[in-house]
């Protein structure tokens, strides 16, 4: 009789480690997904500023048409996008045709002075450092996710429970750009 209790005792914390670990798993999911909303709003303010910054330039600059074209085209192409990967690839393409659109900044100095385009280029530095944070936020949710679900004794039972690993943000081909130390002439 003994016996019996011990092997139901053992079935009861086994049922209960499982439940405890899959609530867990599902919470790290859920801040996983918090975390890529939060950088799909930010996306959002500054897929909506585009169109101005785009307008502004083009009352200067007119014949830097393809630059004005690649950075329509790469806004489209971030808005279509779905899932992390995607958007993550989409949005290193608009961020290297925005770069290129304010450094015609540079060549247009009545532009540069122009008050409705610093604004437009402040507010876009500013949501450059929110979606910079928000995806600090969201590779740190799925680093813990991801280790979640490959400790022990959690790995027993994530498979079975359907968790699969969760992927980075990440800067892709544009990192090396990012890892390089700036170089200074005078």
């Amino acid at each position: 009789m003994s016996t019996s209790w011990i092997v139901i005792g053992v079935i009861v914390l086994l049922v209960l480690f499982a439940f405890g670990a899959y609530n867990r798993l599902v919470a790290l999911g859920q801040r996983v997904s918090q975390a890529f909303a939060d950088i799909d709003v930010q996306l959002k303010q500054r897929h909506d500023l585009i169109p101005n910054l785009v307008e502004t330039v083009r009352g200067y600059a007119a014949h830097e048409r393809g630059t004005l074209d690649d950075v329509i085209k790469a806004r489209n192409s971030a808005i279509s996008a779905q899932g992390p990967a995607q958007v993550s690839a989409a949005e290193n393409q608009l961020s290297g045709a925005l770069g290129r659109l304010i450094a015609l900044s540079e060549a247009y100095p009545d532009l540069k002075a122009n008050a409705n385009f610093q604004q437009l280029a402040s507010e876009l530095s500013d949501l450059e450092n929110k979606i910079a944070a928000s995806r600090r936020f969201f590779n740190n949710a799925v680093q813990e996710y991801n280790t979640g679900i490959q400790q022990m004794p959690a790995a027993l039972f994530a498979g079975m429970f359907g968790f699969t690993r969760k992927d980075f943000f990440d800067l892709g081909a544009s990192r090396t750009e990012v890892e390089a130390a700036p170089s200074v002439k005078f």
